[in-house]
């Protein structure tokens, strides 16, 4: 018996460091989450930080709601053949889902195409999935640099707020609820590109990018 007395100790000493390892992980994810409580953070790392040090402190379930809608939306994307015409991707508040406007809409209308209701239904629906319902929807209509005079559109303002509020209308009518929804008209005041070059030449092709809807869709942070 007096000779298994030191194993004992020894195993004790062994099992040391699994206190202190865990002493710092839970102080470290204590951090992050006052970082995240008093400052604007970067939703999509601090979840992929927040899981990686959960799996850390032994934990194997863990929830990345914004990761799985990133990828959700990407195979829904290409296997709706859109994949060219659209990106998905994230910022510091959460997913970022683009399209190309002239996949959407004629030129310098505001008249969804047939063959987009098909593509947009099932972004609806995969919003409206219980695991995605606390999420806010913001849907952003951006033109090119190309003025528009029309009696239905005296300004690219005009053309691109109503196209924001045909994909929020078109989401209503798929029983998302309202209150998740904002529709932004942002003319041409945020191009992804320049629309023109230094001697002030338009760039048809960078005029197409800007040409886009963006549907941002961010946690709710209560």
């Amino acid at each position: 018996m007096i000779s298994g007395a030191p194993k004992k100790r020894d195993s004790v000493q062994e099992d040391d460091w699994m206190t202190t390892y865990g002493d710092m992980v839970t102080l470290l994810l204590g951090f992050f989450i006052l970082l995240a409580s008093i400052s604007k953070v970067d939703m999509a790392l601090f979840e992929q930080v927040q899981a990686g040090m959960a799996k850390g402190m032994g934990k194997r379930d863990i929830e990345t709601p914004i990761e799985n809608l990133k990828q959700e939306m990407k195979e829904i994307l290409v296997q709706m053949n859109v994949d060219e015409v659209s990106s998905v991707g994230s910022d510091t508040s959460g997913v970022v889902i683009e399209f190309a406007s002239s996949s959407f809409f004629e030129p310098g209308s505001a008249t969804l195409r047939e063959e987009s209701l098909p593509v947009l239904r099932r972004v609806a629906d995969t919003l409206n999935a219980d695991v995605y319902k606390s999420f806010q929807v913001e849907v952003q209509g951006h033109t090119d640099d190309t003025p528009i005079h029309t009696q239905q559109f005296p300004s690219n303002w005009e053309l691109s707020a109503e196209r924001a509020t045909g994909v929020v209308r078109f989401f209503i009518a798929d029983q998302m609820v309202p209150a998740r929804l904002r529709a932004v008209g942002l003319a041409d005041v945020a191009p992804k590109v320049p629309n023109l070059d230094p001697f002030g030449n338009p760039l048809p092709a960078n005029r197409e990018i800007n040409r886009r809807i963006v549907i941002r869709v961010n946690p709710s942070r209560g």
